[in-house]
Protein backbone atom coordinates (compact mmCIF):
# COMPACT_ATOMS: atom_id res chain seq x y z
CA UNK A 1 0.00 0.00 0.00
CA UNK A 2 0.94 3.38 -0.94
CA UNK A 3 -0.15 6.46 1.00
CA UNK A 4 -0.33 10.58 0.81
CA UNK A 5 1.86 12.41 3.30
CA UNK A 6 -1.22 14.12 4.02
CA UNK A 7 -4.74 13.31 5.27
CA UNK A 8 -7.31 11.78 3.02
CA UNK A 9 -10.91 13.63 3.07
CA UNK A 10 -12.64 10.57 3.08
CA UNK A 11 -11.75 6.98 3.94
CA UNK A 12 -14.12 3.98 2.55
CA UNK A 13 -13.70 0.75 5.06
CA UNK A 14 -14.91 -2.89 5.35
CA UNK A 15 -15.85 -2.92 2.01
CA UNK A 16 -14.91 -5.52 -1.32
CA UNK A 17 -12.55 -3.31 -4.15
CA UNK A 18 -11.27 -5.41 -6.84
CA UNK A 19 -8.12 -3.26 -7.63
CA UNK A 20 -6.76 -4.60 -11.06
CA UNK A 21 -3.52 -5.08 -9.37
CA UNK A 22 -2.33 -8.79 -9.95
CA UNK A 23 -0.21 -8.46 -6.58
CA UNK A 24 -3.25 -7.27 -4.80
CA UNK A 25 -6.25 -7.79 -6.85
CA UNK A 26 -8.09 -7.24 -3.70
CA UNK A 27 -9.03 -4.73 -0.86
CA UNK A 28 -11.05 -3.62 2.06
CA UNK A 29 -10.14 0.04 2.55
CA UNK A 30 -9.65 2.71 0.41
CA UNK A 31 -8.22 6.44 1.29
CA UNK A 32 -9.44 9.40 -1.31
CA UNK A 33 -7.95 12.98 -1.44
CA UNK A 34 -8.88 16.15 -3.52
CA UNK A 35 -10.46 13.25 -5.84
CA UNK A 36 -8.09 10.65 -6.22
CA UNK A 37 -6.95 7.63 -4.25
CA UNK A 38 -4.50 8.50 -2.01
CA UNK A 39 -4.70 4.35 -0.39
CA UNK A 40 -5.60 1.19 -1.34
CA UNK A 41 -5.19 -1.65 0.87
CA UNK A 42 -6.99 -3.04 4.61
CA UNK A 43 -8.67 -1.33 6.79
CA UNK A 44 -5.86 -2.08 9.93
CA UNK A 45 -3.54 0.16 6.84
CA UNK A 46 -5.90 2.83 6.08
CA UNK A 47 -7.49 3.74 8.87
CA UNK A 48 -4.96 5.04 10.82
CA UNK A 49 -4.47 7.38 7.96
CA UNK A 50 -7.74 9.19 9.29
CA UNK A 51 -7.30 12.91 10.76
CA UNK A 52 -9.48 15.19 12.43
CA UNK A 53 -11.55 16.02 8.97
CA UNK A 54 -11.78 12.93 7.28
CA UNK A 55 -15.27 11.44 7.02
CA UNK A 56 -15.13 7.75 7.00
CA UNK A 57 -17.83 5.82 6.26
CA UNK A 58 -18.44 1.63 6.57
CA UNK A 59 -19.34 0.00 3.94
CA UNK A 60 -20.51 -3.11 5.69
CA UNK A 61 -19.25 -5.60 3.56
CA UNK A 62 -20.91 -4.15 0.38
CA UNK A 63 -18.81 -4.37 -3.21
CA UNK A 64 -17.87 -0.94 -4.37
CA UNK A 65 -18.19 -0.51 -8.05
CA UNK A 66 -16.25 2.46 -10.12
CA UNK A 67 -18.87 4.95 -11.31
CA UNK A 68 -20.29 4.28 -15.47
CA UNK A 69 -19.51 6.47 -17.52
CA UNK A 70 -22.87 6.02 -20.50
CA UNK A 71 -21.92 7.40 -24.01
CA UNK A 72 -24.86 6.64 -25.64
CA UNK A 73 -27.47 8.59 -23.36
CA UNK A 74 -30.24 10.36 -24.88
CA UNK A 75 -30.00 12.68 -21.43
CA UNK A 76 -31.71 15.60 -23.03
CA UNK A 77 -34.29 13.79 -24.26
CA UNK A 78 -34.96 11.69 -20.93
CA UNK A 79 -34.26 14.45 -18.23
CA UNK A 80 -36.83 16.63 -20.30
CA UNK A 81 -39.75 14.06 -20.13
CA UNK A 82 -38.43 11.78 -17.22
CA UNK A 83 -41.77 12.75 -14.85
CA UNK A 84 -44.34 12.40 -17.62
CA UNK A 85 -43.69 8.66 -18.14
CA UNK A 86 -44.46 5.54 -16.38
CA UNK A 87 -41.84 2.42 -16.35
CA UNK A 88 -43.00 -0.73 -17.19
CA UNK A 89 -39.21 -2.00 -16.76
CA UNK A 90 -39.35 -5.51 -15.14
CA UNK A 91 -43.03 -5.47 -14.35
CA UNK A 92 -43.57 -9.52 -14.59
CA UNK A 93 -47.48 -9.37 -15.59
CA UNK A 94 -49.78 -7.41 -18.08
CA UNK A 95 -51.90 -7.60 -15.39
CA UNK A 96 -49.67 -5.54 -13.20
CA UNK A 97 -48.72 -3.39 -15.91
CA UNK A 98 -52.35 -2.19 -16.59
CA UNK A 99 -53.17 -1.78 -12.86
CA UNK A 100 -50.41 1.04 -12.91
CA UNK A 101 -52.01 2.34 -16.34
CA UNK A 102 -54.98 2.50 -14.93
CA UNK A 103 -53.54 4.39 -11.53
CA UNK A 104 -51.11 6.54 -13.77
CA UNK A 105 -54.33 7.96 -15.69
CA UNK A 106 -56.05 8.73 -12.47
CA UNK A 107 -53.93 11.69 -11.28
CA UNK A 108 -52.88 12.66 -15.33
CA UNK A 109 -54.06 16.09 -15.32
CA UNK A 110 -55.16 17.04 -19.28
CA UNK A 111 -54.02 17.63 -21.49
CA UNK A 112 -50.78 15.70 -20.59
CA UNK A 113 -50.90 11.95 -21.88
CA UNK A 114 -49.75 9.20 -20.10
CA UNK A 115 -46.35 8.00 -21.81
CA UNK A 116 -44.87 4.41 -21.77
CA UNK A 117 -41.50 4.81 -23.57
CA UNK A 118 -39.96 1.91 -24.09
CA UNK A 119 -37.91 -0.04 -21.53
CA UNK A 120 -40.48 -2.80 -21.92
CA UNK A 121 -41.19 -5.90 -24.21
CA UNK A 122 -44.19 -8.09 -24.34
CA UNK A 123 -42.00 -11.28 -23.61
CA UNK A 124 -41.50 -10.07 -20.00
CA UNK A 125 -44.80 -10.09 -19.05
CA UNK A 126 -46.76 -13.66 -17.84
CA UNK A 127 -48.94 -13.89 -20.73
CA UNK A 128 -46.25 -13.31 -23.14
CA UNK A 129 -48.72 -10.29 -25.13
CA UNK A 130 -49.02 -6.15 -25.79
CA UNK A 131 -52.16 -5.00 -24.71
CA UNK A 132 -55.19 -4.81 -27.18
CA UNK A 133 -56.19 -1.37 -28.21
CA UNK A 134 -59.60 -1.78 -26.31
CA UNK A 135 -57.67 -2.81 -23.37
CA UNK A 136 -56.10 0.68 -23.44
CA UNK A 137 -59.32 2.61 -24.39
CA UNK A 138 -60.84 0.89 -21.21
CA UNK A 139 -58.70 1.84 -18.18
CA UNK A 140 -58.36 5.04 -20.39
CA UNK A 141 -61.27 6.38 -22.31
CA UNK A 142 -60.35 10.43 -22.05
CA UNK A 143 -56.46 10.34 -21.60
CA UNK A 144 -54.45 10.23 -24.18
CA UNK A 145 -51.78 6.97 -23.80
CA UNK A 146 -49.23 5.89 -25.91
CA UNK A 147 -46.95 3.09 -25.85
CA UNK A 148 -43.72 2.53 -27.63
CA UNK A 149 -42.52 -0.92 -27.94
CA UNK A 150 -38.94 -1.65 -28.63
CA UNK A 151 -38.14 0.71 -31.88
CA UNK A 152 -40.71 -1.71 -34.13
CA UNK A 153 -44.10 0.10 -33.05
CA UNK A 154 -46.09 2.01 -30.85
CA UNK A 155 -49.67 2.12 -29.35
CA UNK A 156 -52.13 4.65 -29.24
CA UNK A 157 -55.55 4.61 -27.58
CA UNK A 158 -58.77 6.60 -29.25
CA UNK A 159 -57.93 9.24 -26.92
CA UNK A 160 -54.56 9.63 -28.44
CA UNK A 161 -55.64 9.57 -31.70
CA UNK A 162 -57.94 12.14 -31.81
CA UNK A 163 -55.07 14.20 -29.84
CA UNK A 164 -53.05 13.72 -32.85
CA UNK A 165 -55.49 14.35 -35.13
CA UNK A 166 -54.88 10.98 -37.13
CA UNK A 167 -57.91 10.29 -39.26
CA UNK A 168 -59.13 8.57 -42.21
CA UNK A 169 -57.58 11.43 -44.43
CA UNK A 170 -54.78 11.31 -42.76
CA UNK A 171 -51.79 10.34 -45.44
CA UNK A 172 -49.13 7.56 -44.86
CA UNK A 173 -46.53 9.52 -43.26
CA UNK A 174 -43.08 8.57 -44.64
CA UNK A 175 -40.84 5.53 -43.40
CA UNK A 176 -44.07 4.66 -41.39
CA UNK A 177 -47.70 2.77 -41.41
CA UNK A 178 -50.44 3.94 -39.64
CA UNK A 179 -52.22 0.66 -39.72
CA UNK A 180 -55.91 1.30 -40.57
CA UNK A 181 -59.28 -1.05 -40.34
CA UNK A 182 -61.46 -1.86 -43.38
CA UNK A 183 -63.07 1.88 -43.33
CA UNK A 184 -59.51 3.60 -43.55
CA UNK A 185 -59.79 4.82 -39.92
CA UNK A 186 -56.57 4.69 -37.66
CA UNK A 187 -56.55 1.36 -35.15
CA UNK A 188 -54.35 2.88 -33.27
CA UNK A 189 -51.26 0.87 -33.98
CA UNK A 190 -48.02 2.53 -35.80
CA UNK A 191 -45.30 0.03 -37.12
CA UNK A 192 -41.93 1.64 -37.93
CA UNK A 193 -41.70 0.39 -41.54
CA UNK A 194 -39.11 1.17 -42.62
CA UNK A 195 -38.02 3.42 -39.70
CA UNK A 196 -39.03 4.47 -36.30
CA UNK A 197 -39.87 7.75 -37.81
CA UNK A 198 -43.60 7.83 -37.14
CA UNK A 199 -42.67 6.50 -34.25
CA UNK A 200 -40.98 9.82 -32.80
CA UNK A 201 -42.83 11.83 -34.91
CA UNK A 202 -46.02 11.20 -33.25
CA UNK A 203 -44.84 11.11 -30.21
CA UNK A 204 -43.65 14.78 -30.08
CA UNK A 205 -46.83 15.88 -30.51
CA UNK A 206 -47.80 15.49 -27.07
CA UNK A 207 -47.58 18.79 -25.03
CA UNK A 208 -44.52 19.48 -23.32
CA UNK A 209 -44.01 20.56 -19.72
CA UNK A 210 -43.36 23.88 -18.58
CA UNK A 211 -39.44 25.21 -18.17
CA UNK A 212 -39.96 24.65 -14.10
CA UNK A 213 -41.25 21.54 -14.57
CA UNK A 214 -38.82 20.43 -16.52
CA UNK A 215 -35.98 21.15 -14.72
CA UNK A 216 -37.50 19.31 -12.16
CA UNK A 217 -38.10 16.13 -14.18
CA UNK A 218 -34.14 16.60 -15.11
CA UNK A 219 -32.78 16.88 -11.71
CA UNK A 220 -35.15 13.89 -10.97
CA UNK A 221 -33.71 12.05 -14.14
CA UNK A 222 -30.26 12.67 -12.99
CA UNK A 223 -30.88 11.16 -8.89
CA UNK A 224 -32.18 8.17 -10.94
CA UNK A 225 -28.86 8.03 -12.92
CA UNK A 226 -26.53 8.44 -9.75
CA UNK A 227 -29.04 5.75 -7.67
CA UNK A 228 -28.26 2.88 -11.17
CA UNK A 229 -24.09 4.06 -10.40
CA UNK A 230 -23.96 6.73 -13.72
CA UNK A 231 -22.00 9.45 -12.80
CA UNK A 232 -20.86 10.92 -16.33
CA UNK A 233 -22.09 10.65 -19.48
CA UNK A 234 -21.91 12.10 -22.84
CA UNK A 235 -24.63 13.78 -25.23
CA UNK A 236 -24.20 14.22 -29.42
CA UNK A 237 -25.89 18.34 -28.94
CA UNK A 238 -26.62 20.95 -26.44
CA UNK A 239 -30.39 20.94 -27.54
CA UNK A 240 -32.20 24.15 -27.90
CA UNK A 241 -32.14 27.01 -25.94
CA UNK A 242 -34.46 26.11 -23.37
CA UNK A 243 -32.36 22.85 -23.44
CA UNK A 244 -29.54 24.30 -22.29
CA UNK A 245 -30.84 26.78 -19.88
CA UNK A 246 -31.96 23.62 -17.83
CA UNK A 247 -28.68 21.70 -18.17
CA UNK A 248 -26.87 24.89 -16.62
CA UNK A 249 -29.97 25.51 -14.03
CA UNK A 250 -29.98 21.92 -12.80
CA UNK A 251 -27.67 21.87 -9.94
CA UNK A 252 -28.19 17.83 -9.51
CA UNK A 253 -25.77 17.26 -13.10
CA UNK A 254 -23.12 15.09 -12.66
CA UNK A 255 -20.30 16.71 -12.52
CA UNK A 256 -18.30 15.56 -15.40
CA UNK A 257 -19.92 14.88 -19.31
CA UNK A 258 -20.09 17.11 -22.17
Amino acid sequence: MTASATQPDLILHRGLFATLDRANPTASAVAIEGGKFSAVGHDREVLPLAGEHTRIIDLKGKRVLPGLIDNHLHIIRGGLNFNMELRWDGVRSLADAMAMLKRQVAITPPPQWVRVVGGFTAHQFAEKRLPTIDELNAVAPDTPVFLLHLYDRALLNAAALRAVGYTAETPEPPGGEIVRDGSGNPTGLLLAKPNAGVLYATLAKGPKLPFDYQLNSTRHFMRELNRLGVTARSTRAAGSRTTRRIMRSSRSLPPRGN
